[in-house]
């Protein structure tokens, strides 16, 4: 299937001396000529193909050119630009199951998830085809006779997109088929753990493109390559908007290098989830969403449930069938039907998850569930886990972290508005649930003094967004909203127009100056 997926994407004929090309930009390529470096497939740990990095000159370059091509393709009228994107997800529909196949041999996840994941992917740019023809403005009445006010949205520029290992299309995708949509060029920098994603993602796009060849064909590019070339893109002036995925480790790096040249950020940060369920709670349907927020992507989600809050009217109850139903669970090659969780990206991130075990442990908690490395029926040099399930006081240190792991902190709670502070005392902010009957509790979890969370969800559970509705959320997390509403708005600059149609120079405010 690897071999397939080679030749479907032209990629075995540009293998060179066993490296792949380290730069794509629109249908040139450059290799790489320094440090060899290479990606592990986290099922088994085998070794992917080999890149060379790259010099900041053949970055700078690439940002000349997609500088100079933006002149062009922001004059493509947008109905035009939607068009691309229409013959892009034909494309995608067509490559669904290559393109998940290489989802989860890189990432892990397993399959049903990658499918999930390329669906995403159709999904925003259907999302984009019919923005194309939406990306409206307003008409502002003016104090002043016979003077109108419109507002406008115009192409920003080059716009830069760095993506983590655990969505390795969907995030780009968010990005980038919007930011083409509303005029702009792009040039990402994914994971250096997932290559293959991104090379295939730029391959398919200038498929589409080869369908319009009256249209500009450098528009986008890719650069697979270590972190630290990330910094030219995050310094280059001509860069208009950073779009960031990941850590709030990275994400505070990441703004310090790019707010000091006063260019845009759209964040998208790390998420300390929680899950409140309530005596009136469904509570099959709870288990059921605490299931899959909890160890969907074997927990290595942005939105992976995190901290589970249970009323102690029915903890005894949800601890026994979540027990259950974390028993049961299928743990193994993301690739096997019955499998529900795979394995973890790789060795750190299981030395990540046991650290936090133990400082859980030291803080008072108590493990019921799981934790442990898995070395039987799974495919050898991977690093498989039980999902961990901790009992614990919500004051433990450890619980105001984001462990980018399978680690359920359970809680319990009396009262309703003490939930909602410890909901809310951790420094993230990306998504929330809650499970209940009452319609009291429900709204007031929605209002402005419930979930402070830029996602908050009744009777669903933390994990999975549709593409149109805004995601992301507050605090620690960013700030950033991608995907769906008004989203795009982030990838245009605003422009507010006034028209005098009379004989006169009114000022505003009624001033006078003669």
């Amino acid at each position: 299937m690897k071999r397939n997926i080679l030749n479907l994407l032209g990629l075995k004929d540009l293998i060179k001396d066993n490296h792949l090309p380290s730069l794509y930009l629109g249908n040139s390529v450059v290799y790489g000529s320094g440090l060899s470096f290479r990606s592990f497939s986290p099922i088994d740990g085998s070794k992917g193909i080999e890149f060379k990095s790259l010099e900041k000159r053949e970055i700078t370059h690439t940002i000349d050119v997609l500088k100079k091509e933006f002149i062009t393709w922001q004059e493509v009228p947008a109905p035009k630009r939607g068009e691309l994107i229409r013959h892009l997800s034909n494309i995608l529909r067509e490559n669904k199951h290559s393109l998940a196949y290489l989802v989860t041999l890189e990432s892990g996840k397993i399959f049903e998830e990658a499918l999930g994941e390329v669906q995403e992917f159709i999904d925003v740019c259907d999302f984009a085809l019919g923005l194309s023809r939406q990306l409206y403005g307003l008409s502002i009445v003016s104090e002043r006779y016979r003077h109108k006010m419109i507002e406008q949205w115009h192409p920003l520029g080059v716009v830069g997109i760095i993506t983590a290992f655990n969505f390795p299309m969907a995030v780009w995708a968010w990005n980038a088929v919007l930011a083409l949509v509303c005029g702009n060029t792009i040039i990402w920098k994914p994971s250096s753990q997932t290559p293959l994603c991104a090379i295939a993602c730029h391959i398919l796009l200038q498929k589409a493109l080869a369908l319009m060849p009256e249209l500009p064909q450098n528009i986008s590019s890719v650069i697979i390559s270590n972190r630290k070339i990330s910094e030219v893109i995050l310094r280059n002036k001509d860069v208009r908007l950073i779009s960031a995925t990941g850590s709030v480790k990275m994400g505070k790096e990441i703004a310090s290098k790019v707010s000091v040249r006063l260019a845009r950020l759209l964040l998208e940060l790390g998420g300390n989830n929680a899950m409140i369920v309530t005596p009136s709670a469904d509570i099959e349907l709870s288990i059921r969403a605490i299931l899959f927020s909890a160890v969907g992507t074997a927990g290595q989600r942005c939105t992976t449930l995190r901290r589970l809050f249970v009323h102690k009217s029915v903890f005894e109850e949800v601890k026994r069938k979540l027990l259950l139903s974390y028993n049961s669970i299928k743990i193994g090659n993301p690739f096997s039907k019955d499998v529900l969780v795979g394995p973890l990206i790789n060795k750190g991130s299981y030395e990540n998850m046991q650290n936090s075990i133990e400082k859980a442990i030291s803080q008072g908690g108590k493990l019921i569930y799981g934790g442990n490395r898995i070395r039987k029926n799974v495919p050898r040099g991977g690093f498989y886990v039980k999902p961990a399930i901790i009992k614990i006081n919500h004051n433990a240190k450890i619980v105001q972290e984001e462990t980018f792991s399978p680690i359920l902190y359970l809680v319990e709670y009396e009262d309703f508005d003490e939930v909602l502070k410890m909901h809310n005392s951790v420094p993230q902010g990306l998504s929330s649930a809650i499970f209940t009957q009452n319609v009291k509790e429900s709204e007031l979890f929605m209002s402005s003094i419930g979930s402070d969370c830029g996602i908050a969800n009744i009777n669903i559970g933390t994990s999975g967004a549709e593409i149109g509705g805004a995601f992301g959320g507050e605090k620690d997390t960013g700030g950033g909203r991608e995907s769906g509403s008004d989203s795009w708005k982030n990838y245009m600059r605003r422009v507010t127009n006034t028209i005098n149609y009379s004989d006169d120079i009114p000022l505003s405010q009624g001033i006078k100056f003669e």
